[in-house]
């Protein structure tokens, strides 16, 4: 589906449109469905991902307003229900007894070292968020969802600069926490 399309479908689903909203969700499902395997390695996680972003979508299409494309919209809500996803399962790990999130024994030959590396990106940015947290949501949206600088600074309301700026020092810090092994 075309981003003109996501637009107008978004503009008459946040008017309570219903068949525009079943539309844009069957629409933009693979799109989202790979930007949430860009944050989760696992295909499943990434599908539990998928639908909690979709039904995000769905109970809160009618507070898009509209100041930022509905693709940087989305782009929050994926990132933020992907990462949601993981501190859940982190999360049922440790209920479960497990000290790290039990992971199946892969293939080394058929399995990407990128794989490992998103949940130790996925574990920084926790810890991160638990320290400086407005740096957080500029990383994200510029590095994984590889959004412009003015779309970052549009959606939250800050100057490109001050974007620019927290990126520097999320990276700065992200680097730091991989480095140090978290």
């Amino acid at each position: 589906m075309r981003d003109d399309q996501q637009e107008e479908l978004a503009r008459l689903a946040a008017a309570g449109d219903n068949a525009a909203l079943e539309a844009l969700l069957a629409g933009i499902r693979p799109r989202v469905l790979r930007q949430c395997s860009r944050f989760l390695p696992c295909y499943q996680d990434a599908e539990e991902a998928c639908q909690d972003v979709l039904l995000q979508v769905a109970r809160n299409i009618r507070n898009f307003e509209g100041r930022s494309k509905f693709t940087t919209w989305l782009h929050v809500i994926v990132a933020n229900g992907s990462r949601q996803t993981y501190r859940t399962l982190k999360r049922r790990a440790a209920e479960q007894g497990y000290a790290e999130m039990p992971v199946e024994v892969a293939d080394a030959r058929t399995t990407s070292v990128i794989a490992g590396s998103r949940l130790d990106l996925l574990d920084a940015l926790e810890r991160l968020e638990a320290s400086r947290a407005e740096l957080v949501a500029p990383m994200v949206l510029r590095d994984i969802c590889q959004l412009d600088y003015r779309e970052i600074a549009t959606h939250l309301g800050i100057p490109e600069g001050t974007v620019k700026s927290r990126i520097h020092q999320a990276r700065s810090q992200v680097r730091e926490y991989l480095l140090a092994g978290l």
